[in-house]
């Protein structure tokens, strides 16, 4: 399925939020949102994609 991560087109192999988690393997801590919406870590595997669906894993900033 293909779907824009972190406004880049990607090729996802799977449907849900916790499989594009498991393809990418984020370095922790990070967030997701989905279309702009925030998807709670307990949401993952119950969170089904898209195609097109536009998927953000952001890290948090910090510093000052």
């Amino acid at each position: 399925m293909n779907i824009i991560l972190n406004g880049e087109h990607a090729e996802l192999n799977g449907r849900t939020v916790a499989d594009l988690i498991a393809q990418t393997a984020p370095q922790k801590p990070f967030a997701v949102a989905v279309n702009t919406a925030f998807v709670a870590k307990s949401a993952y595997a119950e969170t089904v994609l898209n195609e097109n669906d536009k998927i953000d894993i952001v890290r948090p900033v910090v510093g000052g």
